[in-house]
């Protein structure tokens, strides 16, 4: 019940700022046009309180899903509409929006997905500015720290210590792009180069279907990447639980495990997982002093655990100068804009399953794990890609859409005369049943993925 509430206060606030921005941009830019304005609502549905200052009504509706601008005339069936006057027609109303040029009309459509950009580079300059939380030690380099046996990476011939220099055709990238990749290319084959003791070589690895799932993680395909050096520190352990009774104490420093060195938990779950529960000999370093134990875990619901808690790795503070924020905003502008692109190019090249894209379901939990995660990166990293993709989403050349209404006055420009009234509505009511059949079929595998229906499954 506490994660449904976290994720849905976090939905609201996270698509009502997203949108709302949206909608200011359409209107800022209609205001300076001279376009009349009937209504900024925050929300939708029965108004529940605002004020109204000039031609514009400014509300909060009852449904806090973010918002909407109505201008006099936009759409194609408002023909007989204007405040203060009955029976005015719109085509001669200076102040509605089809009285204005095309040009005026094109800019207001742009004004909205360019205010999700600005959004965007305003989060991300604030983060890195003032914030910038960076690991206060880290691996700087792509390295596994092991590789599962008998995995999808282990068939590939990935082996530990090796350091991925290419994926999928990305040359030195982090292991972000990487996940990002992997997701991108569920049940398929990609090529990459890994460094290994200085020899280069061409290998090519199979990523596993649950690249498809929310829940997706490169140990999936049996990739447990490097994040940290030093050993895995423990900060408490549980009274009773394998780790208690080998002798594991708060304060040791676990080294290696069965001869392998380990620096994260998330890779010795790995590595209890694939030994199914067998004995582990523990190298630990306890004041200076270096003791050997034997561990054998536990199997709790579903996983093998040992018990015992270990340090939360430290993080640290690092603001950049503004050339440096700057240029880290840009970047993290310019890598999710071409992943977005790369996900539409795949999409219609059926390279890429439309059930594989998260919809609002997916967006909430998404949310609500960033809300409750430490540090400042996931709240504005999930925040600023949310708009960046909105405003590029808004851009696709489909009615109803932004870029759609563009389409439109270009084909109008083009033929000197403006398309009819009932033609677009016809075209609009059209476009209307596609997206809303669309967003039910997203909105489907969203809670398919929550694993609610499992039990309805042979």
């Amino acid at each position: 019940m506490h994660e449904f509430l976290v994720s849905a206060a976090a939905f609201i606030v996270l698509v009502g700022v997203m949108v709302v921005v949206h909608e200011f941009g359409h209107f800022l830019v209609a205001k300076l046009c001279g376009v009349r304005v009937e209504a900024f609502s925050f929300g939708f549905g029965p108004r529940l309180f605002g004020f109204k200052y000039g031609d514009t009504d400014y509300k909060v509706c009852l449904l806090p899903l973010g918002g909407f601008v109505k201008m006099t005339g936009e759409s194609p069936e408002q023909n007989l509409e204007a405040p203060g006057s009955a029976a005015v027609d719109v085509a001669n109303d200076p102040g509605a929006f089809t009285s204005h040029p095309r040009w005026q009309r094109m800019l207001i459509g742009l004004a909205g997905p360019i205010a999700n950009f600005v959004l965007t580079l305003t989060l991300m300059l604030f983060y890195f500015s003032f914030i910038n939380e960076v690991p206060a030690v880290t691996v700087k380099t792509t390295t596994l720290e092991w590789v599962t046996p008998d995995s999808n990476a282990a068939h590939a011939g990935l082996q530990t210590g090796d350091v991925i220099t290419r994926f999928d055709g990305v040359r030195n990238p982090d292991w972000e792009v990487i996940y990002d990749h992997a997701r991108l290319n569920a049940n398929q084959i990609v090529p990459l180069t890994v460094d290994r003791a200085g020899q280069t070589l061409e290998l090519h690895l199979s990523i596993p279907s649950s690249a498809k799932s929310d829940t997706f993680d490169l140990s999936d395909a049996g990739l447990l990447p490097e994040f940290l050096p030093g050993p895995i520190a423990v900060a408490e352990v549980q009274p009773g639980m394998p780790a208690a009774q080998a002798g594991l104490q708060a304060g040791d420093a676990i080294q290696s495990v069965d001869g392998h060195d380990f620096h994260s938990v998330n890779t010795l779950l790995a590595y209890m997982q694939a030994g199914q529960g067998k004995p582990m000999t523990l190298v630990v370093l306890r004041k200076g002093a270096t003791v050997t134990l034997s561990a054998t875990p536990s199997k709790l619901d579903t996983d093998w655990k040992l018990g015992f808690a270990a340090v939360p790795v430290p993080i640290r503070e690092e603001p950049l100068s503004l050339p440096s924020a700057c240029g880290k905003s840009l970047g993290f502008f310019k890598n999710n804009a071409l992943l977005v692109a790369e996900v539409l190019q795949r999409l219609f090249t059926h390279r890429l399953s439309v059930s594989q894209l998260m919809g609002p379901v997916g967006i909430a939990r998404a949310a609500g794990e960033a809300a409750e995660m430490n540090g400042w990166f996931p709240k504005f990293g999930l925040a600023g890609e949310i708009s960046l993709q909105l405003g590029i989403l808004n851009l696709l050349p489909f009615p109803i859409l932004d870029g759609g209404m563009i389409l439109l006055l270009l084909i109008e420009s083009a033929l000197r005369h403006d398309i009819s009234l009932s033609i677009k509505e016809r075209i609009y009511q059209a476009a209307f049943v596609v997206l809303t059949a669309f967003f039910v079929f997203v909105l489907f595998n969203d809670v398919s993925r929550l694993g609610l229906f499992t039990h309805f499954k042979p």
